[in-house]
């Protein structure tokens, strides 16, 4: 799959890399780091809400398996497991995610938490794998946090919808994170941090096609460049090589020339609102159930029945 997408993205005009493949071992702990970055609000927002609305969550899904897609540490997942043991629900839980060691991680650190539930992790991809989510018995939660809905674009995400609806059955139900439309200078902060955590995770994915495509990217040969674009409503993230070069990549047989300021796409990351929300799942067969935002009405969390 890395070489399929690397040969596709890197042939391109222009360039792209899907930003899954950020979230090898690496780079999963530099987006943990991330979340504790005092620019990159949207983590403690969303905590704030699930603190508050875990137990409304557990009381309305009456869930008895809670699938997290994109779990990484699952660190947040652990207010909704609580929540629905809590009230006496939950018998499983599966995290599905691209990465197997921080799927390994936490899948082990959850089986000794919570004894009582059984664990089945999944390595996955959402895009292409979220059809093939096996049936759990009883009611199912499916969570998708973080705002990870933004990395997708407006087609993706239909489509990603629609596979999810058709997955789901009766009674299960989505909890979808999402960030929403907000000032384009605290955007703009949230993704260039002043420590240079975000460009670090930003360039991981040269890492990645250095050592597993043997490529020869070299980081300090490309700038992280990431700004909100206010007309599209999303933050553009990619990589601006510093002078012409060309790169090597010997698993695939390529060598791909890079001009002075060339931009490379890594990642978009979509701003939302409630009333686009609901367009988008309402047109794959989703029916709203509840909407929160954290009191600065910075990020959203929202309940869609199938």
């Amino acid at each position: 799959m890395l070489r399929a997408e690397a040969r596709r993205g890197l042939t391109a005009s222009p360039k792209h890399l899907p930003p899954k493949w950020f979230y090898d071992e690496r780079g999963s702990a530099l987006f943990d780091e991330i979340t504790r970055l005092p620019e990159y609000y949207l983590t403690r927002r969303e905590r704030e809400i699930l603190f508050t609305a875990a137990d409304e969550i557990a009381v309305a899904t009456r869930a008895s398996s809670l699938v997290e897609l994109g779990s990484g540490t699952s660190e947040k997942t652990r207010l909704l497991l609580d929540a629905l043991l809590r009230h006496g629900t939950l018998r499983a839980f599966m995290p599905f995610d691209v990465c197997l060691p921080a799927l390994e991680q936490a899948g082990a650190a959850l089986v000794d938490e919570y004894p009582g539930v059984s664990v089945h992790a999944v390595v996955g991809d959402f895009h292409q794998h979220v059809s093939l989510l096996p049936r759990m018995s009883g009611r199912r939660l499916v969570a998708f946090l973080g705002s990870t809905i933004g990395n997708f674009d407006a087609a993706e995400r239909a489509a990603f919808f629609r596979a999810l609806r058709r997955a789901l059955g009766r009674g299960d139900a989505l909890l979808l994170g999402a960030d929403l439309v907000k000032d384009k200078a605290r955007l703009d902060a949230a993704y260039n941090d002043a420590a240079g955590v975000t460009a670090a995770f930003n360039k991981n994915v040269l890492r990645v096609l250095r050592r597993d495509l043997d490529a020869d990217f070299d980081e300090d040969e490309f700038d992280h460049v990431a700004a909100f674009d206010v007309e599209r409503e999303l933050v553009d993230i990619r990589l601006r090589a510093r002078t012409a070069h060309v790169v090597r990549v010997g698993a695939l047989g390529l060598s791909i020339a890079f001009r002075a300021g060339e931009e490379m796409q890594t990642e978009i990351s979509t701003k939302f609102t409630r009333e686009g929300l609901t367009r988008e799942l309402a047109a794959a067969g989703f029916s709203p159930a509840r909407f929160w935002t954290d009191r600065h009405g910075d990020f959203s969390l929202s309940l869609w029945w199938a």
